[in-house]
């Protein structure tokens, strides 16, 4: 199979405002989202990218246009990846929904989160993880199993996929963090995936290209760890 860069959108206008955005419409980058969309040209520099797969939220659009105009490459849409549907949820202020009721069991038991008139967390996971699979497997049969493909999504919906490749319970998915324009990296393999970076907020992005083998990729882990 491929490998997958997991690319949160750069910081919006809604983050840091407290309020939950969700699906809103009109929500773009700030002025340090730009900045960080724009460095992002530089971070994948050594980074061949085959191909390239992205919410359908505007933030996730500009966070991607600089990257793309860079590297001549165009996004395909994947409305599996958009943000939560928080339902009646969305618009509200964080300080308002901190006093709900829902608000304990999607801190600690988000399994059985079900926002009012929106979806299930479990419901963001099943669908972000079929779409990321399905999407990896097009990709590797395409362009081959050593293909390094990028996909733009959103923070908790990431956090999901990065509990299923770490075989996490997604009631632990809260403890991982994923910062606005960070990047984590999958590798997914015939039975296993591996995760090989998380919120990855640094520099060059170089050292996750596979090298270059003739034997066919392997599921098994290195025995002691990996020797390089």
């Amino acid at each position: 199979m491929a490998t997958v860069i997991l690319l949160r959108h750069a910081r919006s206008t809604a983050n840091g405002s407290g309020v939950l955005a969700g699906r809103s419409l009109g929500v773009g980058l700030d002025e340090r989202g730009q900045a960080q969309a724009a460095a992002l040209v530089d971070r994948l520099k050594g980074v061949p990218v085959a191909a390239v797969v992205s919410s359908p939220l505007q933030r996730c659009e500009e966070t991607l246009a600089p990257l793309l105009a860079d590297q001549q490459l165009a996004a395909v849409s994947e409305p599996d990846l958009s943000e939560v549907d928080y339902g009646a949820w969305t618009g509200r202020a964080l300080s308002e929904l901190g006093g709900e009721p829902l608000w304990k069991v999607v801190q600690q038991h988000p399994s059985a989160a079900v926002f009012p008139e929106g979806e299930g967390l479990a419901n963001v996971q099943a669908r972000a993880v079929a779409a990321v699979r399905a999407h990896d497997a097009r990709i590797a049969a395409e362009f081959g199993p050593g293909a390094i493909w990028l996909l733009c999504s959103h923070g908790d919906v990431i956090k999901s996929v990065l509990a299923d490749a770490l075989g996490v319970h997604l009631d632990g998915f809260q403890r991982i963090v994923v910062d606005p324009c960070s990047v984590s990296v999958v590798q997914y393999t015939e039975t296993r995936p591996f995760v090989l970076r998380v919120n990855d907020n640094g520099g060059d992005l170089s050292g996750v290209v596979p090298p270059r083998e003739e034997k066919k990729p392997t599921s098994d882990a290195t025995v002691g760890g990996a020797t390089g």
